[in-house]
This record gives C-alpha cells, sequence and structure tokens, in this order.
C-alpha cells in the first residue's frame, strides 16, 4: 500500500502540540483520538457520552487516551466556548454530529441543531481564542444536491438535501463559509490567525463501529445472533472507504493548513476512486466472505423514507492541493473491517493500533 500520508510527518506535526476534539466518544471519533495520541498529541475531547457499552470509545478506554475528556454537548454555547478558550488548542477537529440518515427523520429540529447550530457554536468560540489555530470542519458526502445522474460531486457543486440529515450538513457548510469570509478571511490572516477548511468524506466503514442503521454493524450483529441480515437497498451504490482514509485525510490537511493557512482553507472532498464502487449487496457478500460466517437477504421496506441511491465524490482537489488520494480500495477496506470484527483474540485498542500502524507506515 503506497503511503501518502505517514507518521513520520504527522508525528513532526503534532507531537506536543493542544488538540480539541468534538465528537471524541463517536466511532470516527475514537479512531481520531487513538491515531492522535500514538503521534504524541495532548487531545482535549469534548462530545456526549457514548450511546452503548460496547462501542468503540469504551472498549479502547478512550478516557486514558486523552488529556481531558469533557461530557457535554456542542448545542451548549456557553460551555463550548469556555472549554475551548481555556484550552487555547493549536488544532480543533469539529467531527460532533447527529450522523444518521434515519435519526434525521425521527429528531429533524435536534439534527438541525446540532449539526448546524452545533458547528456555528465551535467556529464562534475560535473567534474568542488568542493563538493561532488550524480548525477542520468535518461534514459529509451528503451536502449535495443529489439529482443521482452518476457524476462524482465536485466541491463547487450546488449544496443541497433532500432529508434533514443531508440538509443540516449542507447548511452547517453554509455555517463554515460565512465564518471563514465574515471572520476568518484567508487574505486576512495575519490579523486573526484562524485558518479554516470544510472535508467532506464518504460511507466510513472500519471495526468498532456498532451504530444502528449501519450496514457493517447490522451485519456483525446478525452474525453474532445467528440470523440473516436484511438488506433494505441492496443496489444502492456508496463511497465506501475505510475509516482511516478520511481520519487520515482529516490529519493532512490540518497539517497542511498549519503551514500554509491561506493556501487550504476551503473545502475538500475525500472520497475513493469513482470507479470503485459497489452496492450495499457486495459490500455484504465480501464482508461476509471475510469475515467467515453470515447470511443475508434482501426485502422491499414499505414505506421506507427516501435515501439517495447514487452518490460520488470528485476528489481532485485533494489530490492537486494535498497530494492526497484513496489507499484503498473497497474491497480491501472491508476485509480490513472483516478482520477487526473477526479477531477475538486481541484487544480493541490492539486492533486499532496494529492497523493504524500498517495505514501509516510505522517502522517498528
Amino acid at each position: 500500500m503506497e503511503k501518502v500520508v505517514t507518521a513520520e510527518y504527522l508525528r513532526s506535526i503534532f507531537n506536543g502540540k493542544r488538540v480539541f476534539l468534538t465528537g471524541h466518544t463517536g466511532f470516527k471519533g475514537a479512531w481520531m483520538l487513538q491515531i492522535l495520541h500514538w503521534l504524541g498529541a495532548n487531545v482535549k475531547g469534548y462530545s456526549l457520552a457514548p450511546e452503548k457499552k460496547n462501542d468503540l470509545y469504551n472498549q479502547i478506554e478512550g478516557d486514558k487516551l486523552c488529556y481531558s475528556s469533557v461530557i457535554a454537548d456542542v448545542c451548549d454555547m456557553q460551555k463550548l466556548q469556555t472549554e475551548i478558550v481555556r484550552y487555547e488548542p493549536h488544532f480543533v477537529f469539529h467531527l460532533a454530529a447527529q450522523p444518521l440518515v434515519r435519526r434525521g427523520y425521527d429528531m429533524p429540529s435536534y439534527t438541525f441543531m446540532v449539526n448546524a447550530q452545533g458547528t456555528s457554536h465551535v467556529l464562534d468560540a475560535m473567534r474568542s481564542l488568542v493563538p493561532a489555530c488550524v480548525g477542520v470542519m468535518i461534514t459529509t458526502d451528503k451536502v449535495y444536491d443529489n439529482p443521482e445522474r452518476g457524476l462524482p460531486f465536485k466541491e463547487d457543486d450546488k449544496l443541497g438535501g433532500y432529508d434533514p440529515y443531508s440538509a443540516s450538513k449542507a447548511s452547517a457548510e453554509i455555517v463554515i463559509d460565512s465564518f471563514r469570509r465574515s471572520f476568518f478571511n484567508p487574505k486576512d490572516y495575519h490579523l486573526h490567525e484562524k485558518a479554516i477548511a470544510a472535508a467532506r468524506a464518504g460511507n466510513v466503514i472500519g471495526g468498532g463501529d456498532y451504530s444502528d442503521d449501519r450496514i457493517v454493524p447490522d451485519i456483525v450483529r446478525s452474525i453474532a445472533f445467528g440470523e440473516t441480515v436484511g438488506l433494505r437497498n441492496p443496489n444502492s451504490v456508496r463511497p465506501w472507504q475505510h475509516v482511516l482514509e478520511p481520519v487520515g485525510a482529516y490529519l493532512l490537511l490540518a497539517a497542511k493548513m498549519s503551514e500554509d493557512a491561506v493556501r487550504y482553507s476551503t473545502a475538500y472532498n475525500f472520497g475513493p476512486n469513482p470507479e470503485d464502487m459497489l452496492t450495499v449487496e457486495d459490500l455484504t457478500k465480501t464482508f461476509i466472505d471475510s469475515y467467515g460466517a453470515g447470511s443475508y437477504k434482501s426485502f422491499a421496506e414499505q414505506g421506507a423514507p427516501h435515501e439517495a441511491k447514487l452518490l460520488l465524490l470528485d476528489s481532485s482537489r485533494a489530490m492537486e492541493h494535498l497530494g492526497w488520494k484513496s489507499q484503498m480500495d473497497a474491497r480491501t477496506a472491508i476485509a480490513w473491517t472483516a478482520e477487526w470484527y473477526a479477531d477475538k483474540e486481541r484487544s480493541a485498542n490492539e486492533k486499532c493500533l496494529a492497523q493504524i500502524k500498517n495505514y501509516f507506515g510505522e517502522i517498528s
């Protein structure tokens, strides 16, 4: 596997630095926390408590990896601002979100509050920081107005969203762009010393995800209980990528921003090769084959809420600006994920760290 983001480079940037990480108790946040700790960063996490006992954050004993772990809501503006300003971080990674499409239908107002207003709270708090700071705001590939024509989306394509989750993330993008223009304009960087970028990634898979309404956790639960997993949308195509791909990209982007804030303060897509397309059924078959157990069936769900059937990203800007590209094809990402769950001998921390070292080319 070609290394486009190396441990040596990232450690030179993050070792000894103060990092404020929202959403650190979530699936992607727990992987990010492990990597930052491994790189020598001092991480202050800010998030709601893990939802489940077996969430990855609990399995890796995430509290021990944090300089400080604050359990609180990004909607609490005063609390969030106090925690950020007191810490004076060199880097802010904003991952906290309501991340599920179906939960967005059940809780639309809350979804908009967390994803759009919560993002504004993080950015507003950064206005009060005195030292220079890099902020990477994480959104999603679903921020685009998607007519499902089969064309990969570029960063300047029209934003939109059919469902509340997608629309809330598109709203967050507008918030980010407004703060960047109004308060953190790159042309005035010498005055405010804040660099802000937005990062849009695809459907993330990887070991340790036990969320509801996600295909890999659904498969894992079905295998554990000896059941057949049901596929609601077997023909839907998604930009599947291993969690280390976008998390590595966020770190690379922040590192580059710390070196040249003006050039890199913009929006970036981080997705797999658009030609590397797998359906939900393809993913399920590949996962079951790699794991060595499991079965599935497709069914037509009555009254199901709308979800896009086709979504692709164009990551050429990230390649041109950052030298970033996807290192794993979808089948490799699925195999790594299945191997993580199938390994019953090692702890979650050991399994994650082994894959982290492999991905970033650490020489033991």
